[in-house]
């Protein structure tokens, strides 16, 4: 395992076009990297904020009988109630949190990056942003769950994100990830941060994907909460 996170390639990066006073790290779905990520957010990009999208280590997959593809974390099983791979998840939050550090060592402030991520790694950056210490300016959760959510307590987090604004996503039409684990995930999200910050849209039609209706959605979130600051 250590030998993957070492040599995990560098992730793909859409630069500022200007001075960076903002960043989005965006992680990607199980069995993808960062490349498709990285232009469909050059295409929404604003001048100001520069877009991280780091490539999962190459692992083997209990659902994908142990084949070996990117990932955060081992995904078991596909149901509500299926084992989770908690180490794993804990460890990948650990790497996107160091991640987070990278960029404030950078000069840009924790409360001007959003973290956000399709499937497999909106999961983990929802997971992230809420066990984390790091202030945060929001989250984008594409098509996705809320790991480990039963390790979380009944009611309102502390923690520096508990009124983070949260833009969640989900196709009506997901065949992978059914629309019934959004509904489930925004609930729980609304009995543990400010539901007035959360936003959940649906797309009729879509399927485990992503549209450029989401597309735009995700773009204003962005400008909404990155505003430019010079």
């Amino acid at each position: 395992m250590c030998g993957n996170n070492m040599s995990a390639p560098l992730p793909a990066i859409v630069p500022a076009a200007r001075k960076a006073t903002a960043a989005v790290i965006f992680l990607h779905g199980l069995g993808d990297t960062g490349h498709g990520w990285s232009e469909a957010l050059a295409g929404i990009k604003s001048p100001h904020v520069k877009y991280i999208c780091p490539h999962a280590p190459v692992m083997p997959v209990s659902l994908n009988m142990n084949m070996a593809m990117p990932s955060w974390f081992d995904i078991i099983g596909l149901s509500p109630d299926a084992k989770e791979d908690e180490a794993g998840i804990k460890q990948a939050a650990e790497n996107v949190k160091a991640l987070i550090d990278q960029e404030v060592k950078n000069g840009i402030p924790s409360n001007r990056i959003i973290l956000g991520g399709f499937s497999q790694g909106g999961a983990l950056s929802l997971y992230t942003a809420l066990t984390t210490h790091q202030k945060l300016a929001g989250v984008v959760a594409l098509s996705c769950w809320l790991p480990l959510h039963a390790s979380f307590p009944q009611g309102p987090i502390s923690g520096v994100n508990k009124e983070i604004a949260v833009l969640q996503c989900h196709g009506d039409s997901d065949p992978l990830v059914p629309l019934t684990f959004g509904s489930l995930t925004v609930g729980k999200l609304q009995s543990m941060i400010n539901p007035a910050n959360i936003t959940f849209r649906t797309y009729s039609g879509m399927m485990h994907s992503s549209c450029i209706e989401e597309m735009m959605d995700v773009k204003q979130f962005i400008d909404k909460q990155l505003p430019p600051v010079d």
